[in-house]
């Protein structure tokens, strides 16, 4: 068949002839339409970095299974979303502020990094919102721990979407006090996590009746924690806390087994736990502990879907953090398609106007001070023989309401309530 003539196309001829140029021109729109929603992203992609301990004693709650998570998340939006590039960047910030902020700079100002997720060390965390806040950009925090990011140092650009001190111990500390378990000390890490859990624990002790008797803390890495057990048996308190997480914790609580701490009268908890935590000390240490967390994989279908499809790709059961960071990415990335750009202001309005309604939290939002609310959960280590399944390891002893687990707006020292309220 002879080219069609633009002629033709406006006679009753060449049927064929339209539907090629009508073929034709639908094909270039869809081109210039996908061309054009490209360049309202910079460098025409999304890109995310995820920073974390990769190989340190946070490494296994987090770490490479954060952005597992995460590529999880892109390529599960990507499926939905196929014109809408995006991609992960990973870093290790070894637990050492400065280089977090380094990385994270570079990040922003060299390597087009539109939003930064997890971090997983509070003092990392505290470094690195001063620099987004300067470039007015996304930082969506999960196990940060310390209630300065949603506190005094709370910023526009940082979203904590997991937890902070405060959803760790307020519930868990007034339920035992409730029991009789009124006098408290704690063994913590030296740095801004375990000190500002030790602070907020001793905030609500005494808010509760109780009283603390002390506190210990010791370096990050920590290997032998013999003399800080001795002083919370030579206190006599009837909870010796533990303000520490993972190979930290799992140390120290091998070494409460040794010093036979747990046939005494003294009662461990675990102020902030994780289910790798579990595993690695085995459940005959772990037993009868208890700590609050966020998620648990095996709390229903959904939970249970995601968790066995992690599993295919780690070789664990996700973390309460891991699966934040799945849930942050994919609400970032959908808010992200809705405004049609990686603009910070244009996200952020989204972001708040969407709510996460996922596998990790149900018609969650974001309220004035940046933290998504949701419920906890109060759960306890199950005995070894009640372990049916591989890494079914946590009673639900109840569940902590939204409501309930989070500090009042009303007591937040979050300077962007201030500027609301004016």
């Amino acid at each position: 068949m002879a080219p069609c003539r633009v002629g033709e196309l406006l006679s009753s001829r060449s049927r064929l002839c339209r539907l090629t140029f009508g073929l034709i021109l639908a094909l270039g729109q869809a081109a210039l339409a996908e061309r054009s929603a490209a360049a309202d992203f910079s460098g025409g992609v999304v890109r995310i970095g995820i920073i974390n301990d990769q190989a340190g004693p946070l490494s296994d709650l987090a770490g490479p299974g954060s952005v597992v998570a995460a590529r999880m998340a892109v390529d599960d939006f990507q499926r939905a979303t196929p014109g809408l590039k995006a991609e992960i960047v990973v870093a290790d910030h070894q637990n050492k502020p400065d280089i977090g902020a380094q990385i994270v700079r570079k990040w922003f100002d060299v390597d087009g990094v539109d939003m930064v997720a997890d971090v997983g060390n509070s003092a990392v965390a505290l470094a690195i919102q001063s620099i987004a806040r300067d470039k007015n950009r996304i930082v969506i925090y999960s196990a940060v721990g310390t209630t300065d990011i949603g506190g005094k140092q709370c910023s526009r650009t940082g979203l904590m979407w997991l937890h902070d001190n405060y959803n760790l111990v307020a519930g868990s500390v007034r339920k035992l006090v409730s029991q009789g378990y009124d006098s408290w000390f704690f063994i913590a890490s030296d740095y801004a996590f375990g000190r500002n859990m030790v602070e907020v624990s001793q905030r609500v002790l005494a808010a509760a009746g109780a009283k603390s008797l002390g506190a210990v803390f010791h370096p990050l890495g920590n290997a032998d924690y013999g003399s800080f057990l001795l002083q919370a048996q030579a206190s006599k308190a009837k909870v010796v806390a533990f303000a520490n997480a993972g190979e930290q914790l799992v140390t120290s609580m091998k070494q409460w087994n040794e010093f036979g701490m747990n046939a005494g009268p003294q009662k461990a908890v675990a102020e902030l736990m994780f289910l790798t935590d579990v595993h690695a000390m085995g459940a005959e240490t772990a037993k009868g502990l208890t700590t609050v967390t966020a998620w648990y994989w095996a709390l229903n279908e959904e939970t249970r879907a995601f968790a066995q499809r992690f599993y295919k790709l780690h070789n664990a059961m996700p973390t309460a953090p891991q699966a934040a960071v799945y849930s942050a990415v994919s609400q970032y990335l959908k808010a992200a398609s809705a405004a049609g750009t990686d603009e910070t202001n244009a996200v952020l309005e989204q972001m708040r106007a969407m709510p996460v309604d996922d596998f990790y939290a149900r018609g969650a939002r974001l309220r004035a001070d940046n933290k998504l609310v949701h419920d906890f959960y109060l759960v306890e280590v199950k005995k070894p023989s009640d372990v049916k399944t591989p890494w079914d390891y946590y009673n639900v002893v109840e569940k902590i309401p939204a409501e309930d687990a989070f500090l009042p707006l009303s007591d937040s020292e979050c300077p962007l309530l201030k500027t609301s309220r004016n």
